[in-house]
């Protein structure tokens, strides 16, 4: 054996857990954006000109100043004390892109779903989708200036989520903001995930 290898070898720190995140939410949440505000590289977008037609397919009412559109993924990456690498994998938002979702969320640590307090119900299949899959999730209303600010309770309960599932406040563009989020998300998929059989009763099947 090389022992002089091993010793070598012995004092290295360990490299940084790798953890797949998905930001989820509907259409104009801020998920490009939230992606944008925390990757420390370039981000990569799949974006595109919204143009006449699909405005004619996509409920634009309340971002009618949204002129472009995600149309595969948004991909970014950030690390968190130098422990974790977390790969963020934006969402598309409309229902025509659905069918990628089922993709992206192989793998995925967890899901941020992304609500814009505009148009709070957008974000039903988004929270359907990971309770169906028992996918740990946190729900992190995007604060968007003008409009209404709902109390975190009144998210809660018109969602129709669980007490365990956190909900937060955010705003999207900002970097802090982003990353707290982010944390908030993996501290509740790890205590979801080390939570006695008991405590999962009622949950989906992954």
């Amino acid at each position: 054996m090389d022992y002089g290898l091993s010793e070598r070898g012995a004092g290295r720190p360990k490299p940084p857990i790798a953890i797949k995140i998905l930001i989820a939410g509907g259409f104009g949440a801020g998920k490009t954006t939230l992606v944008g505000a925390v990757s420390e590289t370039q981000p990569l977008r799949t974006e595109e000109i919204l143009t006449d037609q699909g405005v004619a397919v996509d409920d634009v009412s309340g971002v009618e100043g949204k002129n472009t559109t995600t149309v595969a993924m948004d991909f970014g990456r950030i690390t968190i004390k130098n422990r974790f690498v977390l790969y963020l994998f934006g969402t598309p938002g409309q229902e025509r892109f659905w069918f990628m979702w089922d993709e992206l969320a192989l793998g995925a640590l967890g899901a941020i779903v992304l609500a814009d307090a505009r148009r709070l119900a957008d974000c039903f299949p988004s929270v359907d989708y990971f309770e169906r899959r028992g996918t740990p999730f946190i729900v992190a209303v995007n604060c968007f200036e003008g409009a209404r600010q709902y109390e975190l309770d009144e998210v809660r309960l018109a969602l129709n989520l669980a007490p365990e599932i956190p909900v937060v406040l955010c705003d999207a563009r900002e970097r802090d903001s982003g990353k707290k989020i982010l944390i908030t998300l993996v501290e509740h998929a790890k205590a979801r995930n080390t939570a006695p059989p008991e405590k999962m009763a009622g949950t989906p099947a992954g």
